[in-house]
C-alpha cells in the first residue's frame, strides 16, 4: 500500500510540475499506518517537491493580467524590447552578480534585495515589482517578491489581486510554512508573498527572531532564488531601518527634481550597516530634452559598492 501512495504521490507532483490545474485540497489518502520508528508523510508547507518558480506543490495559483500591466509601464513577456525593460535590464545586472556572488567581492546575503526610498510617492513599488519581473526573465534564476511594505501595502492592489494573507501571518504563527501563502503567478519564475493582515506590532514583527529565522529560510532554501523586498520608505516608518540589517543589496529610489539632498543623506544614514547600495534615479528627464544633471551630490557616503542608475515611471 505504502509504495501505491508513494506513486500516486510522485504522479501528483508531477502533474503540478507540468502545470496541470490540480485543485489545492487535492492529496494523497494517508491510510497505511508507519512502521515502527517511522515517520509520518509531511504535510503539504513543509517541504518537498519544488514546483512553478521554486516553492511547494501546496503553493496556490493566480494569475496576473500581463496585458494590463504592460499597459501600465511594467516589464512583460511581451514587452520584453520597450525602453523600460531595457532601462531594467541595466539595472538588474550588477544586482544578479551580487546575488549570485559573480560580483567584484562576495556579499554577505545578496540574493536579499530591499528597494525602498526616502519618501512615498518615489516610485519604490513600481521598481520594486519591474526589478522582480525583469529578473524572472532569466534563464537560471528564479525569484520570490515579498510585499514587506506592511503599513501600506500596495503591491496586490497593483497587481489586481485581492488582500491576501501573507508576510504577518507568518510572523504570528498563524502560518506555518512560506507554501501556505506563497503564490505562484502565470510568469513562470515568479513567486508573491503578500504583506498580509495590518498589525500595531509590525515593527517588532519584523525585529523578531521568528523574522529572522523566516528570512534564512527563504533566503538560503534554494540556490537560484533571488527575494526582492517591496519595503516601506526609510524616512515614514521604522519597519524598513529593520528590515534593512538583514538585507546583503539595497536599491534605494530618488525622484529626480523632488528629493531633497538632507532627505537622501538621512535616508542613507539608516542603512549604512547594508554592504551594497544602488541609488536609482526615477522619472528623469532624457538626454536632450533639459536633461536633469545629478545635482544632489550624491558623491558622499556611497563607499565602494555603490552605484548610481535611472528608470522612469
Amino acid at each position: 500500500m505504502s509504495s501505491s501512495i508513494e506513486k500516486a504521490a510522485q504522479r501528483l507532483q508531477q502533474l503540478r510540475q507540468a502545470g496541470a490545474q490540480i485543485p489545492d485540497g487535492t492529496s494523497v489518502p494517508s491510510t497505511a499506518t508507519p512502521a515502527a520508528g517511522g515517520t509520518r508523510p509531511q504535510p503539504a508547507g513543509s517541504g518537498g517537491g519544488r514546483t512553478g518558480a521554486g516553492e511547494v506543490s501546496g503553493t496556490r495559483h493566480v494569475e496576473l493580467d500581463l496585458d494590463a500591466l504592460a499597459t501600465a509601464g511594467y516589464v512583460t513577456p511581451s514587452a520584453l524590447r520597450s525602453a523600460v525593460a531595457d532601462q531594467f535590464r541595466v539595472i538588474k545586472r550588477p544586482l544578479i552578480a551580487n546575488a549570485m556572488g559573480k560580483g567584484a567581492a562576495p556579499v554577505v546575503n545578496g540574493n536579499l534585495i530591499m528597494v525602498t526610498s526616502a519618501l512615498p510617492g518615489e516610485g519604490k513599488s513600481f521598481t520594486a515589482l519591474n526589478l522582480a519581473l525583469s529578473m524572472a526573465m532569466e534563464f537560471d534564476h528564479t525569484v520570490m517578491l515579498v510585499d514587506a511594505d506592511v503599513a501600506r501595502p500596495s503591491m496586490m492592489r497593483v497587481l489586481g489581486l485581492p488582500p491576501a494573507p501573507g508576510l504577518m501571518e507568518l510572523l504570528l504563527g498563524h502560518k506555518k510554512d512560506v507554501s501556505d501563502v506563497l503564490l505562484r503567478t502565470n510568469v513562470e519564475k515568479l513567486t508573491l508573498l503578500p504583506s498580509g493582515t495590518q498589525h500595531e506590532c509590525a515593527t517588532e514583527l519584523l525585529a523578531s527572531e521568528t523574522m529572522t529565522r523566516l528570512i534564512e529560510d527563504i533566503g538560503q532554501r534554494y540556490e537560484d532564488r533571488i527575494i526582492v523586498f517591496d519595503s516601506p520608505p526609510l524616512l515614514l516608518t521604522t519597519e524598513s531601518r529593520v528590515l534593512a540589517t538583514h538585507m546583503g543589496q539595497i536599491v534605494l529610489v530618488v525622484q529626480a527634481e523632488k528629493t531633497l539632498q538632507s532627505q537622501v543623506r538621512h535616508a542613507l544614514s539608516t542603512i549604512e550597516s547594508c554592504p551594497v547600495k544602488l541609488m536609482l534615479l526615477n522619472k528623469a528627464r532624457a538626454a536632450g530634452q533639459d536633461a536633469y544633471g545629478y545635482g544632489y551630490g550624491y558623491g558622499y557616503g556611497y563607499g565602494q559598492n555603490s552605484q548610481v542608475a535611472e528608470a522612469t515611471s
